[in-house]
Formats: C-alpha cells, sequence, structure tokens
C-alpha cells in the first residue's frame, strides 16, 4: 500500500466541488468498506463477499475516499465496522455502476420532478450520494466525497466479475489512529488523487460532475 503524509496529501488536493478522490491505475481502483470480524474474516479469506453472515438481500456501500471510510466507521472503533477492507476493483466495473447510478435525495439537477427521480430509484441497483468530506478529527469540509451503494445483480457482478483482490488494513488504520491523538502532522494515509473522468464525460455529467 503507497502511503504519504496526510498534510501533504490534502495541500495538493481540490479544497472544494465533488470530486472522485482514490487510489487508482489505469486499471484498478481502491475502494473502503468496514465490517465486523466473521464478514471480514471470510472476504479476506476467500477474496470475495459470502458466507453465512453476509447478506446479498442488502445494500453495501462503497467507499473510494480513505478519510471518508475514517469518519464513517471512527477509525475501525464503531460496532460491526471493526474491521476495514481495502477492495481493489476493476475500474470499468467501477465506471459501470456509476454510469448505472441514482442519486439516493432527489436534487433538480439531476431529475427534472420527484415522480421522475423515484421511478429511476425503483429501476436502479446502484444508489450515489455526494457527502461532505472529513478531516481526521471528524470535521466536515467543503469538497464533497462519493460514496456508492450496491445491490442485487450490480452487487453480484461486483462479487464475482470486479474484485482483484480484498486486503484487511485494520492494523494500519489502528497504528494511524494512535498518530493521529500524539502528533498528527505525522498521520500517513493511503496514495489518492483525484479520478480523471476526461475519457467518460457522459459519467461525469451523469453523476454531477463538471469538467475543466
Amino acid at each position: 500500500m503507497q502511503l504519504e503524509n496526510y498534510q501533504y496529501q490534502q495541500s495538493v488536493l481540490p479544497k472544494q466541488g465533488r470530486y472522485i478522490i482514490a487510489n487508482s491505475t489505469d486499471d484498478t481502483i481502491t475502494v473502503y468498506q468496514a465490517f465486523n470480524e466473521k464478514i471480514a474474516e471470510y472476504a479476506v479469506k476467500n477474496q470475495q463477499f459470502g458466507g453465512e453472515h453476509y447478506s446479498f438481500s442488502r445494500m453495501t456501500w462503497i467507499k473510494p475516499n480513505f478519510m471518508w471510510m475514517m469518519y464513517r466507521s471512527g477509525w475501525a472503533s464503531k460496532e460491526g465496522q471493526e474491521r476495514i477492507l481495502a477492495i481493489e476493483m476493476q475500474k470499468d466495473g467501477f465506471f459501470d455502476l456509476l454510469k448505472n447510478s441514482v442519486i439516493s435525495q432527489f436534487k433538480s439537477e439531476f431529475f427534472e420532478s420527484k415522480e421522475e427521480w423515484k421511478k429511476a430509484l425503483k429501476q436502479s441497483e446502484v444508489r450515489l450520494q455526494w457527502d461532505p468530506d472529513h478531516n481526521p478529527h471528524g470535521a466536515k469540509l467543503e469538497r464533497k466525497a462519493i460514496q456508492i451503494g450496491i445491490q442485487g445483480k450490480m452487487l453480484e457482478r461486483f462479487n464475482t466479475e470486479w474484485i482483484k483482490s480484498i486486503s484487511d488494513i485494520t492494523d494500519f488504520v489502528h497504528q494511524q489512529a494512535k498518530v493521529l491523538k500524539t502528533n498528527s502532522k505525522d498521520l500517513e494515509v493511503p496514495f489518492e488523487r483525484v479520478v480523471s473522468l476526461n475519457k467518460v464525460k457522459e459519467i461525469a455529467e451523469h453523476i454531477g460532475i463538471k469538467l475543466s
């Protein structure tokens, strides 16, 4: 896992606006999820999700932004979110999720009416949310972070077709949580940059990102 200093990372990232910020290559993107011990152990051992404790009938949320995952899980301290998984997935699959996503709350910039939005919501297996990004202490930033909810056949495709590897990074999370309490200037995080959507401009427009 390639790391960098958090303060340096923030100095080179946009301060406001909607962006997909992640660790990515030409072919892959890393997303994060937090689970309990049993689900996480099965996932790491089998390199896919399943087992008696994982439900494919529920919606699951993936987050490409490490710090948003830390905010959501309380640095792996919240009940049911004690294990943090870094999931490397195919970027084409990630883009497919975005292409098929529907915003989770009605916004007039995406739909002309609530009726149109509700209809699209019922027909889609992918939810999209833009939430405030957060700093390591949990304070909101002006920049927006994305998270994606998946269910049904899209969840099956994510699990069986698009996942390349699943790594347990909980120990790293615990180490950095201690650093945050003692000397936050030394905090290290996974290397992340803005994911370019210039080659998929229709997806950028669909999810509300304005390209320069």
